[in-house]
């Protein structure tokens, strides 16, 4: 931006000077024609003024003219083809590379040739403009320089009140001695800042009361569902649906917390030494009660290795890349493969269509092949505050495969 304002200001001076500097050329030009052919007619007029009384000193006074005189007898041998058929008035005439201005009378029967070579003129003119350009050059390149210095400046204080936006700096982002038009755009952006804090600050009082009034019919029908499953005379069917019941009860119970960790900032608590292994085992066991599907799980994974996690993040991610991709399978296996510090979670389903890969990230994503919810969004949420890169793609043998690069928070052993 700066580099681009001090061209546009250099571009416009050096236009200026040049417009200027050519009209002056031209002025200048116009008055040296003036000169030059009143010096002409006071020159003639002189000569012709000494002819009269001595016709032998009718020479002209400047080294650079010259007097023709056609006699009674029409000689003119002495004067050049170009000069001698002129009528009486003022000339212009180029022999070779010369210009010459000609002024021609006729008195008492002779006709008066005065010429003058303006090439000096012309020469001073030719130096004036090729210095004037040189000095239009230089006045430019100034301006850059000078242009890119105080642009700068202006520059400087807009990447410094942009990085304040990005980092979320506390406090107004209007300080004092802010140019004018400066503090009008950080004005306008403590006050989006101020609106969309009470935004959000709506969604989170929201969504936390919603949890709240969830939880409440919800631990009922849960303790329900266990005191069923829990009783011994009935039926194996009834134990059965009454553990579903329980981990249906759970999952709504952990897409209510994911919503509202998706409403506030999820921000690491205290990290733990986490074994991957038991933990991906122990999620998949709790999935699979509620699940009605034919579908194994496949740990590709050293048993040694080990997460730096802030625990609950940890199961939160996990649990929801297992049940995405036992959505999505309907039977056959799921895999998580850890290679280095990156897991990979790949299931047996059709994959992602290819429209769709930029934006499985996405809240509540319609996709080519239906709608994404939040789980993969919460995902993406916490590997963000956690450090971590998470990304998706199509497995080369088919179905999608969502990659967890934990960095050095994984140890492998």
């Amino acid at each position: 931006m700066r580099f681009r304002v001090a061209v546009s200001l250099a571009t416009l001076v050096l236009l200026v000077i040049l417009l200027q500097s050519m009209a002056m050329v031209l002025f200048m030009h116009e008055k040296e024609e003036e000169f030059i052919e009143r010096q002409l007619e006071q020159q003639l007029a002189h000569s012709m003024a000494l002819y009269a009384h001595s016709p032998d000193a009718a020479l002209p006074n400047a080294p650079d003219m010259w007097l023709y005189r056609i006699g009674r007898d029409g000689d003119a041998s002495e004067v050049p083809p170009a000069m001698a058929s002129l009528a009486p008035g003022q000339h212009e005439v180029f022999i070779g590379s010369k210009e010459y201005h000609v002024a021609v009378r006729d008195a008492e029967a002779v006709r008066f040739i005065l010429a003058y070579d303006v090439n000096e003129h012309e020469s001073r003119l030719d130096s004036l403009m090729l210095l004037t350009i040189l000095t239009a050059v230089l006045l430019a390149l100034l301006t850059l320089v000078a242009g890119y210095l105080l642009a700068g400046r202006l520059t400087r204080r807009l990447s410094r009140l942009a990085e304040r936006v990005e980092q979320g700096a506390p406090g107004a982002l209007a300080e004092p001695g802010m140019e004018r038009e400066l503090r009008a755009v950080a004005d306008v952006l403590d006050s989006y800042r101020a609106r969309q804090g009470a935004v959000l600050e709506r969604e989170r009082a929201f969504a936390a009361n919603l949890s709240h009034e969830l939880r409440t019919p919800l631990t009922g029908i849960r303790t329900d569902a266990e005191l069923l499953a829990a009783l011994p005379d009935v039926p194996e069917a009834v134990h059965r649906r009454g553990r579903r019941i329980v981990a249906g009860i759970d999952r709504i119970n952990a897409l209510a917390g994911s919503l509202l960790l998706l409403a506030r900032e999820a921000r690491p608590g205290p990290l733990e030494e986490l074994r991957l292994r038991p933990l991906i085992e122990q999620v998949w066991a709790s999935l699979m009660l509620a699940a009605a599907k034919d579908v194994a799980l496949r740990l590709d994974i050293a048993p040694g290795s080990t997460l730096q996690a802030d625990p609950a993040l940890a199961e939160l991610v996990i649990r929801n890349l297992l049940d995405n991709a036992l959505r999505y399978s309907e039977s056959g296996e799921v895999l998580c493969r850890l290679s280095g510090a990156r897991l990979s979670v790949i299931d047996s389903g059709p994959g992602f269509a290819e429209g769709d890969l930029e934006k499985v990230f996405d809240r509540y994503f319609v996709g080519e092949r239906g709608m994404h919810g939040v789980g993969l969004a919460l995902v993406r949420h916490v590997c963000g505050a956690s450090g971590w890169q998470v990304s998706a793609r199509n497995a080369p043998g088919g179905g999608a495969e969502i990659t967890l690069d934990f960095g050095a928070a994984l140890s492998a052993y």
